[in-house]
């Protein structure tokens, strides 16, 4: 475990709520081959009947590629997240939003070998050590392929105004129903009365 995980508090998950045993891709596609509604759903987590995931090198089962912030007329602010050396480099980066306007986050990933269940993106803001905002975003559950994903976030408004102006940092996670953290990082952000 982590030394953050007093930041995002205990683990929630719904009362009674068991996640079921680990199975591979190939193994999903073959059970209840007959049953056409549970067909339909495997096909949209990526999992086809005599298919294989794509063939990787890369032992990570999900890979985080980037975390983006897209506002409204203006170009996406990218955040790289698929080496250690781009999240190593955000200890120096800060980014910079403009108070009171709309933004979404985004983020794309890839899934490499087996199915991921209750794919979650979770965040705590702090302003001098305090902590002000905490974010639980579900992404879904997920197939392996060769393909990128990408899920948007809920639109948010930044604060305003002259107290909501200054230095934030942030821990992420991406966390799955299993409990398996995929990643873990650090990033700050200030709030700024225009964008830079």
């Amino acid at each position: 475990m982590s030394s953050h995980d007093d930041d995002f508090g205990p683990a929630e998950s719904a009362v009674g709520y068991k996640a079921g045993a680990k199975k591979t891709a190939a193994e999903l596609a073959e059970m209840d081959a007959a049953d056409e509604s549970l067909r339909k759903w495997k096909e949209s987590l990526g999992i086809k009947a005599g298919g294989a995931p794509a063939n990787t090198s890369d032992p990570r089962n999900v890979v985080l590629l980037s975390i983006a912030m897209e506002s409204a007329g203006r170009p996406d602010v990218v955040i790289p997240l698929d080496t250690p050396a781009a999240i190593e480099a955000l200890k120096d980066q800060v980014m910079t939003i403009k108070e009171g306007v709309e933004y979404r986050l985004k983020v794309k990933f890839r899934v490499n070998h087996d199915v991921v269940s209750g794919l979650k993106y979770l965040h705590v803001v702090k302003r001098a050590g305090l902590k002000v905002d905490k974010a639980d975003e579900m992404l879904g559950s997920y197939g392996p392929s060769g393909d990128v994903y990408e899920k948007k976030f809920p639109l948010e408004e930044a604060p305003n105004g002259m107290l909501a102006r200054g230095h934030y940092t942030v821990k992420s996670r991406f966390v799955d129903d299993d409990g398996v953290v995929h990643l873990e990082w650090g990033w700050s952000f200030d709030i700024k009365k225009e964008w830079e």
